[in-house]
């Protein structure tokens, strides 16, 4: 019998185990841990140069909200970057960390040694295994290797199915609360993002196994697929688009090879729903990240179809999802993952998505102007999140293409068929001056 009260301290004593210097690894997604972060800023007074790693931050804690006061306690690195990230990068204290998702734990934690972990669980079972809040992209990895593990505790954190969990002897403290998991707004489609669901739904069969993100792109692909049969799930990301193919029953993960019965996923993040529907649902499970996202064990199942979205792409097929030239915007995810491992998938296929245009801003006259996302190079500086070698079909609201196997004079033509009709002629001027096409 575990002896639960024997590692419950208050949140003081938590925040007492960080020292100057130390690196803080926090959960993510749902499995941040919400009292801890939310008074964080609190030791300012008493330490310097303590770094938190973490992974796109959306508890809003003063550390984060008013960081440039606490530029001399804290420091931030990063996997996934947030607009407050982006926000504070200039101030050289907030950095990235490049990686693809299935190696974020392993590569950071042969890099550096973390000294505290803090995460989100859900109430002990009854042997004392605490499972995690519905994220395991690189939390369990991490706290078996720290030197503190604290796991922040409420009754109002779902229990999710997995291997997301530590084992009683894993924890060294245990922070109680009554905090929910934190949530993010769901993006409602627009008409650009429907007409782009549709394109992509084609492309989907009954059986197929499907990963998809979150946004308006992902959000219509969902609503898209809700008169399809016997989908399947393996996904990095757990959303509550998901959720809602598998109660009107287009999924039901059946043709599945690997994890029949269940959708697959290392982290979850969405709405107070989503969290409900997963607490004690045997349907869903949680797995490492290192294997989840592995693109060997993508390819396990069959018909393995995987939907990115990106922010520019070149005519060449280069894909720059994660920043705009070199500010960090975002981070890679999971796209190289998944896209490579569904295109290992017998009958797989791997779709990027994106806008053909946006509207940015005129640094000189401050007005905005409307500008091409297919591009015949991508801005400097901008990170190649998916390689031109590792491109298949490629949708804007003009078409979708496919461009595996083609040479770069084919694919220059395809793309510039997809874009918006005001800028193909420059693009296919650019690609005669570059030599792309004849």
């Amino acid at each position: 019998m575990f002896d639960y009260k024997s590692k419950v301290i208050d949140i003081d004593k938590a925040l007492g185990t960080v020292k100057s210097g130390d690196i803080i690894t926090a959960g993510m997604a749902a499995g941040e841990p919400v009292e801890f972060l939310m008074n964080l800023h609190r030791i300012a007074g008493r330490v310097k140069d303590v770094t938190v790693t973490n992974c796109l931050p959306t508890v809003m804690g003063e550390y984060l909200t008013n960081f440039e006061k606490y530029l001399d306690s804290f420091k931030i690195d990063s996997w996934f970057f947030s607009p407050m990230l982006r926000k504070y990068q200039p101030t050289g204290r907030v950095s990235f960390i490049p990686n693809n998702l299935h190696f974020a734990g392993s590569k950071r934690n042969a890099a550096v040694h973390t000294n505290v972990f803090a995460g989100l669980g859900s109430m002990p079972r009854g042997d004392g295994r605490i499972y995690l809040s519905g994220s395991n992209v690189y939390e369990c990895m991490t706290a078996k290797l720290a030197d503190t593990v604290i796991l922040e505790i409420s009754p109002n954190v779902p229990f999710v199915q997995g291997d997301c969990y530590l084992e009683w002897d894993d924890v060294d403290y245990i922070i109680e609360s009554d905090n929910f998991p934190t949530t993010i707004p769901e993006a409602e489609p627009d008409g650009k993002d429907n007409i782009i669901g549709r394109y992509i739904a084609e492309l989907i069969n009954d059986g197929d196994c499907i990963q998809v993100g979150i946004g308006g792109i992902p959000n219509a692909v969902c609503a898209c697929l809700a008169h399809k049969k016997d989908l399947g799930v393996h996904t990095e990301m757990m959303t509550t688009g998901i959720m809602r193919l598998m109660r009107c029953g287009a999924v039901n993960n059946s043709k599945k090879q690997v994890n029949p019965g269940k959708s697959v996923f290392c982290f979850a993040l969405g709405s107070l729903e989503l969290y409900k529907f997963m607490d004690g649902n045997p349907h869903v499970f949680c797995g490492d990240g290192a294997w989840v996202n592995d693109p060997y064990f993508i390819a396990k199942n069959d018909n393995q179809i995987s939907i990115n979205t990106t922010i520019e792409i070149d005519l060449t097929g280069q894909c720059c999802s994660e920043s705009i030239g070199y500010k960090q915007f975002s981070g890679t995810g999971g796209q190289s993952d998944t896209a490579t491992g569904a295109q290992k998938s017998k009958n797989g296929r791997s779709v990027i998505a994106l806008y053909s245009t946006a509207m940015v801003r005129d640094p000189e006259t401050g007005g905005r102007e409307e500008i091409s996302k297919i591009v015949p190079l991508l801005k400097p500086g901008a990170a190649v999140s998916l390689s031109r070698n590792d491109v298949d079909y490629v949708v804007t609201e003009y078409g979708m293409v496919r461009l595996k196997g083609l040479s770069v004079a084919e694919r220059a033509r395809l793309l510039i068929s997809v874009a918006h009709p005001r800028f193909r002629e420059e693009l296919l001027k650019a690609a005669r001056e570059f030599g792309y096409v004849g």
